[in-house]
């Protein structure tokens, strides 16, 4: 902008400094002034120019009109020379313009690439646990880690490093550089959707930091292949424990009700402390994994969807059978309360030691739910379905207060169901102390009994 002013200013400039004074030939001045000045004696005029002028007017007005083209076309010229040139410049500018807003890039697809420099990488460290590079993601950035380090950390994906299996690829056990042992998803994004997963997963995890939500470590693209780096939870997951080889053993009731516990503290989080709020929208045993300490978290954020899209026309019905809420199975309607349904199964599995969905023959399956809820409100036969590996080892009261928390959490009405943060608020007085809650045990009791809480 200032160039073309400065060309403006030129070009008035000029047009007033070559600008001819108009002559009038054969007019007599009328202004008094300009009479005295033009008009001298005639007494003053030789006899000789008289006679010149009366036998040849046309010389003199001849010089003056020639005088007068000569300034036209000076000025003519001056101003195509001075507009060339402003054009010239102003092009030069807006190319200039041009490649600072819009540096050349690759014609090369950046999926294509087998380096981890795609989607607008920027180096930087990644809070020093090992190299990486970051991605710019739609909010902040990414850690993103060399897809060698992966592949040298997993032996080459073998599959004895295999930890777990999903819907679009494995999970594998990987040792990094540094020595860092961690857990690698490797998802297959031939298609869309997993694609879709593995956007959504990277874009929510890395802006979530909670003692009860997977650690996200950073991600690495190579080909179609796409992977999720987290924090290694050595002791899988609740689904794995409850209905793996050792069929609940390890879990006793204490541990049941942090599990619980600490999963109503993740889900709280999403509802009520991200803004926008997140559904997880996949809650289940195999999400739910465990850590050294059996530090209970929520993973698998691949399906999850902020509320502001929830009922979005891009959002897919999705699920796991025997979690899915009904109001969303049946008509798509998906709110928070469709996490605290699953939820509810979640702890239905807990206490009960069973399946979500069992096969009573080829073509025919029952749920926990149904199976469960004639007998949940009834005490006396409540005790009868509890997990064998747990009977008798709780206090009966408490045993009925889960058993009321996960009827309403199921409740076939969304509206009849509790808050997320009222189901953390019930649990919390179950859980002993030294595992996050507030119950504190003063009488241990003999063998075994189930210990006895104040005033129970």
């Amino acid at each position: 902008m200032k160039l073309l002013l400065l060309l403006l200013l030129l070009q008035v400039l000029l047009l007033l400094l070559v600008q001819p004074t108009p002559i009038c030939v054969g007019a007599t001045p009328t202004d008094p002034f300009l009479s005295s000045i033009s008009a001298p004696p005639s007494s003053h005029i030789s006899p000789i120019a008289s006679s010149m002028a009366t036998f040849t007017p046309g010389i003199e007005e001849g010089s003056e009109r020639h005088q007068i083209g000569s300034h036209k076309i000076m000025l003519i010229a001056l101003i195509v020379t001075c507009t060339a040139l402003g054009v010239v410049l102003l092009s030069l500018l807006c190319l200039w313009i041009y490649h600072k807003k819009f540096p050349h890039k690759s014609p090369k697809k950046s999926y294509q690439s087998n380096s981890d420099g795609e989607k607008g990488l920027a180096l930087g460290p990644f809070v020093g646990k090992f190299n990486s590079t970051r991605m710019v993601s739609k909010k902040g950035s990414v850690p993103v880690i060399e897809y060698k380090g992966l592949e040298k950390g997993t032996n080459d994906f073998r599959e004895s490093n295999i930890i777990g299996e999903g819907g679009f690829g494995c999970v594998y056990k990987a040792r990094l550089d540094n020595n860092l042992l961690v857990a690698v998803k490797k998802l297959d994004c031939a298609s869309q959707d997993a694609e879709r997963e593995y956007e959504n997963e990277v874009e929510l995890l890395h802006k979530i930091q909670h003692p009860n939500i997977i650690t996200f470590l950073g991600c690495s693209i190579n080909g179609d292949s796409r992977f999720i780096v987290y924090e290694l939870m050595h002791n899988g997951s609740v689904e794995s424990q409850l209905h793996g080889h050792s069929h609940g053993s390890v879990l006793t009731w204490p541990m049941r009700m942090k599990i619980a516990l600490d999963a109503a503290r993740g889900l709280e989080y999403l509802h009520e402390y991200c803004n926008p709020p997140v559904i997880h929208r996949d809650l289940k045993t195999s999400n739910i994994l465990l850590d050294a300490n059996f530090n209970a978290k929520l993973s698998d954020f691949g399906l999850a969807v902020a509320d502001r899209a929830k009922n979005s026309k891009n959002v897919k019905l999705s699920g796991t059978l025997g979690y899915v809420a009904p109001e969303y199975l049946l008509d798509g309607k998906l709110t928070d309360k469709s996490d605290v349904y699953a939820f509810g199964v979640v702890l239905l599995e807990l206490l009960l030691g069973r399946t979500p969905v069992q096969k009573l023959a080829p073509t025919q399956c029952q749920s926990i739910v149904t199976w469960a809820m004639p007998q949940l409100t009834d005490r006396s036969k409540l005790p009868n379905i509890v997990d064998p590996v747990i009977k008798d080892s709780m206090d009966l009261k408490h045993l009925y207060q889960v058993a009321a928390v996960a009827v309403l959490c199921v409740q076939p009405e969304p509206s009849y169901r509790p808050l997320i943060t009222d189901v953390l608020h019930s649990l919390v007085p179950l859980v002993p102390v030294e595992l996050g809650g507030t119950l504190r045990v003063t009488q241990p009791g003999p063998p075994g009994s189930a210990p006895v809480s104040p005033g129970h």
